[in-house]
């Protein structure tokens, strides 16, 4: 029965980090899909680049919470369950996932930076505070959230282990920050080349299709916008 109620609590976390909350505020506040323009990634950095803070703040907020609250709700049924620091922490990692590839959203979601933080924030609020404060300075001094993702990221892992030992939790945090360094893949290329955007730089729009051939190709060569 323990083991259903495990897999019970490990299935509603994903189901509550399926919730992709950069969709659904910019749909609510009426701006563009944010998986349509800069990078197509549905997060709080991406909706920043609508230049509506707002909304990029209450994505943060909201994909950091369904991190945070499964986590919180595991350590509170944790004494009535008998639950070890392996199943919170898959819990925690349950809610990732769904970030990633939320089955609400055609598995189609964002990198998981302010989900990760929640979770690991809920796990150890020193583990999440070290972590944090290691995005803030990189991203302070650099400017540049994915390479400050990445190196938060690299460090969770060593944090937890320098100050807490090898427990448990080393696992589910380590897969969180291996997944995390491989969803930034395409920032790290951006990163080398020189191209990655800054932080709140706004959005060019998605490329457009290619338009149909009409026969006025005159017309099409001749216009030029300024």
């Amino acid at each position: 029965m323990l083991y259903l109620y495990s897999l019970a609590a490990i299935v509603a976390a994903y189901l509550i980090g399926s919730l992709s909350f950069a969709v659904i505020i910019s749909r609510v506040m009426g701006l563009s899909d944010p998986r349509t323009y800069g990078s197509g990634n549905p997060g709080a950095t991406n909706v920043l680049r609508s230049g509506n803070k707002a909304a990029a703040v209450l994505t943060l907020a909201f994909d950091a919470l369904k991190g945070y609250l499964p986590v919180l709700g595991a350590f509170w049924v944790q004494p009535r369950l008998g639950w070890g620091e392996l199943t919170i922490g898959l819990i925690g990692l349950a809610a990732f996932l769904g970030h990633l590839w939320p089955i609400f959203f055609r598995f189609q979601g964002g990198k998981g930076v302010a989900t990760a933080a929640g979770v690991l924030l809920a796990l150890n609020p020193l583990l999440g505070a070290a972590t944090l404060a290691t995005w803030v300075i990189v991203a302070f001094f650099t400017r540049y959230s994915s390479l400050a993702a990445l190196v938060a990221a690299a460090f969770a892992p060593f944090f937890q282990l320098l100050n807490w030992g090898a427990s448990a939790m080393v696992l589910p945090i380590g897969v969180m920050s291996l997944l995390l360094v491989w969803r930034h893949e395409g920032n790290i290329r951006k990163l080398l080349a020189g191209t990655e955007s800054k932080l709140g730089q706004k959005a060019s729009p998605a490329a457009p299709a290619p338009a149909p051939a009409t026969g006025h190709h005159g017309k099409h060569h001749h216009h030029r916008k300024h």
